[in-house]
């Protein structure tokens, strides 16, 4: 599986932002997408994920203010990023898990300036 991420940027706090993550190759049998994030210094967090079933997951910390979707038809995950705050500032990664293991994206910086 190869994922490509896109959609990053600066931001102003209270701005929005959606970014996208197209998998292509091997899209079957996928357990999980999503997207994580990362600080400098701090560990990956996941941020939110679409599991089997369809079952959504989010962090606390984006709850009420990020969406995940999914377009299985273009193989593409969403996060839909609203009333961006400083602290979400970070480079974004999507993943998928598969029974293979685990694929990661590029990663896409999201900046919000307060």
């Amino acid at each position: 599986v190869q994922l490509q991420a896109s959609g990053g940027g600066l931001v102003q706090a209270g701005g929005s932002l959606r970014l996208s993550c197209a998998a292509s190759g091997s899209t079957f049998s996928i357990y999980a997408i999503g997207w994580y994030r990362q600080v400098p210094g701090k560990q990956r967090e996941l941020v939110a994920g679409i599991f089997r079933g369809g079952i959504t997951n989010y962090a606390d910390s984006v709850k009420g203010r990020f969406t995940i979707s999914r377009d299985n038809a273009k193989n593409t995950v969403y996060l839909q990023m609203n009333s961006l705050k400083p602290e979400d500032t970070a480079v974004y990664y999507c993943f998928v898990v598969r029974p293979q293991g685990d694929y990661w994206g590029q990663g896409t910086l999201v900046t919000v300036s307060s």
